[in-house]
């Protein structure tokens, strides 16, 4: 394949992915610019891997473990820059949408967690991936990708508990 022809798929993948792999981002960071930041990353690591992985198959399980990966390596690199806020802020008058405070809840609380479990959550649930794609992505056992998965949710119960119980005091 051409040079041409390998940037004209590549350019095609990524404009058909990167939202997505933005969204991905996102439930994996908490922050907007950080999910772009991240996405572009992503994106430039899968662009400098195409041949290869293009050739070896699933193209797409490939950019969201390189996703997964840059977070965690990124996290671990700088710390924890911001604390979770204890309590949500209040919507602007229009609530928005039903379930918008909901998803804001599930996403203020997904943000608690150590990112290890954010990261096993968001492919085991939001990606609907395999506990063995999972661990293979992260370069872990099954057996962890499960505990993780369970302690994960278990913990996001509990939050989730603690913030539907402020809203319904309101």
């Amino acid at each position: 394949m051409g040079e041409a022809a390998r940037e004209r798929e590549f350019r095609e993948f990524a404009e058909a992915r990167q939202r997505q792999l933005r969204r991905s981002a996102y439930l994996l960071c908490g922050d907007w610019h950080e999910a772009q930041d991240l996405t572009q990353t992503t994106l430039m690591k899968l662009y400098a891997a195409w041949g290869r992985v293009r050739r070896d198959g699933n193209v797409e399980a490939y950019a969201r473990t390189i996703l997964t990966r840059t977070f965690i390596d990124q996290y671990r690199r700088r710390g924890r820059r911001e604390e979770p806020v204890g309590e949500l802020p209040e919507p602007p008058g229009d609530a928005g949408p039903p379930g918008t405070e909901l998803r804001l809840v599930m996403q203020a609380a997904l943000m608690e967690l150590p990112p290890r479990y954010r990261a096993v959550l968001v492919l085991r649930f939001w990606e609907d991936w395999s506990v063995e794609e999972t661990a293979r992505a992260l370069k872990v056992s099954s057996g962890t990708v499960k505990s993780q998965s369970a302690r994960g949710l278990a913990r996001l119960r509990g939050i989730i508990g603690e913030q539907v119980g402020e809203m319904s005091r309101r």
